[in-house]
């Protein structure tokens, strides 16, 4: 598995599976803001990040093919998203899920997220959000 930073070329797989627009998605290459996973030369998933408040990094969406789910892919896309904020110097990592959505925060526990609050937004979905922090500023950069 090779897990890279999103480019262009990878544009018309991510229109396809992401659910941003076209517009967005390539204003997100262009800002590094996307991680892919590719295995035997074909993309099998994404994490797209922006930055709260224009600062925290906060990861909008992480998706695996269903076809390669629980083979990896997911934790080697948080990884390489990971390694590379602490390599920016970045103190904390912010992410969120729906309240009603039980596996994803889970998945956000098993990776060391802890639950920092949540905001009700059912004008636009049925539960709460509930946001995620995790603290990498001790985290080794080598």
């Amino acid at each position: 598995m090779i897990v890279r930073r999103g480019c262009l070329e990878d544009l018309p797989w991510l229109a396809d599976h992401d659910d941003a627009s076209e517009d967005w998605i390539r204003r997100c290459i262009q800002f590094d803001e996307y991680f892919v996973a590719e295995q035997d030369g074909k993309l099998v998933g994404f994490l797209r990040f922006s930055r709260f408040w224009g600062k925290i990094p906060y990861m909008d969406m992480i998706r695996v093919l269903p076809s390669h789910q629980r083979a990896g892919a997911g934790s080697a896309l948080f990884r390489a998203w990971e390694s590379a904020m602490i390599e920016e110097g970045v103190e904390h990592l912010m992410t969120s899920s729906e309240w009603a959505e039980a596996e994803p925060q889970a998945w956000h526990r098993r990776n060391g997220f802890k639950a920092a609050g949540s905001i009700d937004l059912r004008i636009v979905q049925p539960s709460p959000e509930i946001f995620f922090v995790k603290n990498i500023s001790g985290a080794d950069k080598g």
